[in-house]
């Protein structure tokens, strides 16, 4: 058995992999075993030691059959050493979520934009994994800007709000400058997010124009790097791919550009998988 344990800025992602020879992307359990938990803590080493106690507490894992600890993200620059006694390893956190993007998409050529605190685009091939670039914009902007607008710190309350916001009162719209549609964009595109921001906007308002806008942001920031590959879709992965909102923008950003975004079963724990799949390989040399 296989564990990766993708260490974030503000939650740690863990899974397990057993039997690895024919796991079926699309179940996650046909072949080989994939249980996957979520922890948050203050700092990296008790982010993972906790995401692995509670690994094998929560499924019965007994430590003798743990045969290799892989991790990545941010914080496991911060760890050295074996995790109780356990070889651990560190993956670069680009290739693990280009391994991982290319085993839960069940393809070996594509472009994916990974959403977390902030964004990184990757092109995930057989032949290799290029990190194209990202964006500071991200899940961790959604958080900041609710803190400090909304008076809100919890993820979960911001969508709540956000879900019975209008854009009207807080972006300026296309037909709030021109009257007829410009190019592929209706009147209702934005022409400028928090452009308007009428004295009238409601938090509820502030909240949808908060997530409208960094997600608009990463979707164009995809299409550019799409298209810059000659590629008409994009897999989405991290902790914002299965954001409901968000998918409602980036259908809207297909319309306008003929660029598709695909959600993958079991997409947040993307770099997880790919870290343990890295892992795998290289113990079969």
């Amino acid at each position: 058995m296989l564990i990766g344990i993708d260490i974030g800025s503000t939650t740690t992602k863990a899974v397990s992999l057993e039997n690895a020879n024919s796991m079926n992307a699309d179940t996650g359990t046909e072949g080989r075993l994939i249980k996957k938990i979520k922890t948050k803590a203050e700092d990296a080493v008790t982010s993972a030691t906790g995401a692995l106690g509670k690994m094998i507490i929560e499924n019965g894992i007994k430590m003798p059959d743990i045969q290799r600890i892989m991790i990545t993200g941010a914080g496991a620059t911060k760890i050295e050493g074996d995790l109780f006694g356990i070889p651990t390893e560190k993956v670069s956190e680009i290739t693990a979520i280009g391994t991982g993007g290319m085993f839960l998409s069940g393809r070996e050529n594509i472009i994916i934009i990974n959403i977390g605190t902030g964004t990184a685009v990757i092109e995930a091939r057989k032949d290799g994994i290029i990190h194209l670039g990202g964006s500071g914009v991200g899940g961790g902007t959604i958080l900041g800007l609710g803190k400090r607008l909304l008076s809100l710190s919890d993820f979960k309350d911001i969508m709540a709000l956000a879900a019975s916001g209008n854009l009207e009162p807080v972006d300026l719209l296309l037909e709030d400058i021109m009257a007829a549609d410009i190019s592929f964009l209706n009147k209702k595109s934005t022409a400028s997010n928090f452009g308007k921001m009428l004295d009238t906007a409601r938090h509820e308002d502030i909240a949808l124009g908060i997530i409208n806008m960094v997600f608009e942001v990463i979707g164009m920031l995809a299409v550019f790097a799409a298209k810059s590959r000659r590629s008409d879709s994009v897999v989405v992965t991290g902790s914002g791919s299965h954001n409901p909102l968000a998918q409602s923008i980036f259908a809207e950003i297909t319309r306008m550009h003929a660029v598709g975004f695909e959600y993958p079963e079991s997409a947040e724990y993307t770099t997880a998988i790919g870290a343990a799949l890295w892992g795998l390989a290289g113990s079969r040399g």
